[in-house]
């Protein structure tokens, strides 16, 4: 059989580059997660300096794992699927190729200037101006690369993965641009153009929404993909998917405000920001039920496939995470939940529990069809993987709800002359244990990692990817 890579065959390169660096910054993005996690149990690990201390790492971790681990989840995911659901190769390689190198550049950056201290002081929007310039311009080729991709298609469909991936591409270009509106007074320091509530509302339509599309949108695309194929089953209801896409993306947009209850936002902007929230589990859950209903006959494939087990658990801490959401966004249960560990908790129940786990489902799926090996160099590794990432998981989310509860009630506690019962000292040391589990669990979820880095490591050394390469000719050739 000849090797020769038709012109018609997929662009595997970018996808392997993509799902190898997807490992590497899940790793250091994670490891730096569970370093500031202990920082909180042990203070002296800022190590008294300014680049090490935990209000300079944060954001960096922030960024690692959303935008270096997650975005090179998607970018991999995303080039996979586009090719392989409409049958042509993507429409321009240098262009793809610059989405990859650029991607590292400005993960690379943010390495650099976010322990410097150069922040725009933004969530997830803390890049100063020259790297979210850079930021912008890979995110335009990218959105160019897929839909170009999309246009040229061998098939008259497009799959509804496709629409979710082509909605987050659009959003979050929309979002970046909006909220990084600024001007630059130096190299590295910029003001936004905007100020007071109005910088705080937009903000939060960004940051909401970062979640809302690069977060969830986009890992939706996805599951529509690697669940159906992992369990061998067509998606359970393509009408509840389309249904799923529409409310989707109609509501989440609205949502931001309730990260600003008891500001000084306007109060009818709270409220929208609160109704929209509770409507957005209608969506959430239609989602999440297709994606489960689809092992429909296919249960028993749990028992033996770790990758399906990774795939359906995330779906799970989905459901779970957008029931949480919406009622933490509810004016009364935020007057508790407000400022406190809860939040932290939610967020990683849909941080770890939903994007980590359905990006590394993905990514053993992936892997030995993108190297020409049959399986992974070993399912018991997998299934380790899988155990340290949920008992990691639940251990982390369990300890901030149990935190954050407790602290919302603890300074929110009055005596009857109207003091307060218990100094903010009281509060942090009764969290104290609860940042001991929570540094544990992190633990967890990041050695898991390492298992699959050596794992992923043991598969690619024994891999025939211009085998990889051969068959996916054959495909879009015999597609034809």
């Amino acid at each position: 059989m000849s090797t020769a890579i038709s012109p018609t065959a997929y662009n595997y390169k970018v996808v392997r580059q993509f799902a190898i660096m997807t490992v590497v910054w899940g790793i250091l993005g994670m490891g730096l997660g569970v370093f500031i996690a202990s920082q909180l149990v042990w203070p002296q690990l800022n190590l008294d300096l300014p680049w090490t201390s935990f209000g300079r790492l944060r954001p960096l971790h922030t960024n690692l794992v959303i935008f270096a681990f997650g975005g090179c989840a998607l970018f991999g995911t995303s080039y996979y699927v586009v090719q392989r659901t409409c049958q042509t190769r993507l429409i321009s390689d240098s262009m793809a190729a610059f989405t990859f190198w650029g991607w590292q550049a400005v993960i690379v950056g943010a390495l650099i200037t976010l322990p410097m201290g150069y922040t725009t002081t933004k969530e997830y929007a803390e890049l100063e101006w020259p790297l979210a310039i850079l930021l912008a311009i890979v995110w335009v080729t990218y959105g160019l690369v897929f839909f170009g991709t999309i246009v040229k298609r061998k098939t008259k469909h497009i799959y509804v993965g496709n629409w979710f991936y082509g909605a987050f591409i659009v959003v979050t270009a929309m979002l970046h641009i909006v909220n990084h509106i600024s001007l630059p007074v130096s190299l590295f320091k910029s003001y936004s153009a905007y100020s007071g509530a109005t910088d705080a509302m937009i903000q939060w339509w960004y940051g909401h929404n970062a979640v809302g599309f690069f977060l969830t949108t986009g890992f939706l695309g996805m599951m529509y993909y690697f669940v159906p194929k992992q369990a061998e089953r067509p998606i359970y209801s393509y009408r509840l998917s389309i249904v799923h896409f529409w409310a989707l993306i109609t509501l989440y947009i609205w949502a931001g405000p309730h990260h600003l209850h008891y500001t000084a936002l306007p109060d009818w902007a709270q409220s929208l920001g609160m109704v929209m929230s509770i409507i957005l589990l209608a969506p959430s859950w239609g989602g999440m039920i297709n994606g489960m209903m689809t092992l429909s006959g296919a249960w028993h494939k749990l028992r033996t496939d770790p990758i399906l087990r990774f795939l359906v658990v995330s779906l799970a801490f989905y459901g779970m995470s957008t029931f949480e959401g919406p009622m933490m966004a509810i004016k009364t249960v935020n007057s508790l939940s407000h400022y406190t560990d809860w939040t932290i908790g939610h967020v990683h129940a849909g941080a770890l529990g939903w994007v980590a786990m359905i990006s590394i489902g993905a990514v053993y799926h992936m892997i030995p069809k993108l190297y020409g090996r049959e399986q992974m160099h070993s399912i018991g590794l997998i299934n380790a993987h899988f155990w340290l990432a949920t008992i990691g998981t639940v251990l982390y989310i369990a300890s901030m709800w149990v935190n954050g509860i407790t602290q919302g009630l603890m300074w929110r506690a009055i005596n009857d002359d109207g003091t307060l019962t218990y100094s903010f000292v009281e509060a942090l040391q009764a969290s104290h244990p609860g940042y001991i589990v929570r540094a544990l669990g992190g633990a967890f979820f990041a050695s898991g990692m390492l298992l699959m880095a050596y794992n992923v490591f043991r598969t690619v050394r024994a891999a025939n990817p211009a085998q990889a390469e051969e068959a996916a000719k054959i495909v879009v050739v015999g597609a034809h």
